[in-house]
């Protein structure tokens, strides 16, 4: 019985480091406070954030991101955006429609019906993106506070993509981050 003893013990604690290395070391756990990103993610629902999505890569457009926001915030929470705009682009919205300007004078159009409810019908035309930057909007665009209020995301600010929502149990599965198959 000793014997056995030991072994559980030995399985629980090794089970545990092993909970406790991936928790510090590869996931996180963010909570989305507001409604900037409905219908996709909502109030107080809880997220898998993945910390390790940019370590061998770049962050890309449609993209959701947890991050620091790069203002003084009260609340002190992380934010909760989906990357629109990359370093060097400019971001134009116009009618609902978001127009990425590239540095090559390339201008593309993107398509957000699959996860936009209700496009901002206000016009804006921000400045080009600092290197090591992005541009994030909200996805409720009429209801949220984001790169429109003239400020970007640094690359090192970034703590992961959004992954997977563990709460509430209806919201259980894999965040909508977008592939726009756009350079």
């Amino acid at each position: 019985m000793k014997a056995f003893s030991k072994e559980l013990l030995v399985i629980v604690l090794s089970a545990l480091v092993i909970f406790l290395l991936v928790q510090i070391l590869f996931v996180g756990r963010a909570v989305v406070v507001g409604s900037s990103m409905e219908p996709n993610l909502h109030n107080d629902q809880k997220i898998m954030v993945n910390k390790v999505a940019y370590a061998f890569s770049e962050p890309k457009r449609g993209d959701i991101i947890v991050f620091t926001p790069p203002y003084a915030s009260s609340a002190d929470n992380d934010l909760i955006k989906r990357i629109i705009g990359l370093p060097g682009e400019t971001v134009e919205m116009k009618d609902g429609v978001v127009y990425i300007h590239q540095s090559d004078g390339t201008v593309l159009t993107l398509d957000e019906h699959e996860y936009i409810d209700s496009p901002s019908m206000n016009s804006s035309i921000n400045s080009e993106v600092p290197p090591d930057n992005y541009f994030v909007l909200g996805d409720n665009r009429n209801n949220s506070s984001d790169s429109r209020g003239g400020w970007t995301v640094s690359r090192d600010d970034i703590h992961g993509k959004a992954w997977f929502s563990i709460w509430p149990l209806s919201e259980w599965g894999s965040v909508l981050n977008f592939d726009y198959a756009l350079p």
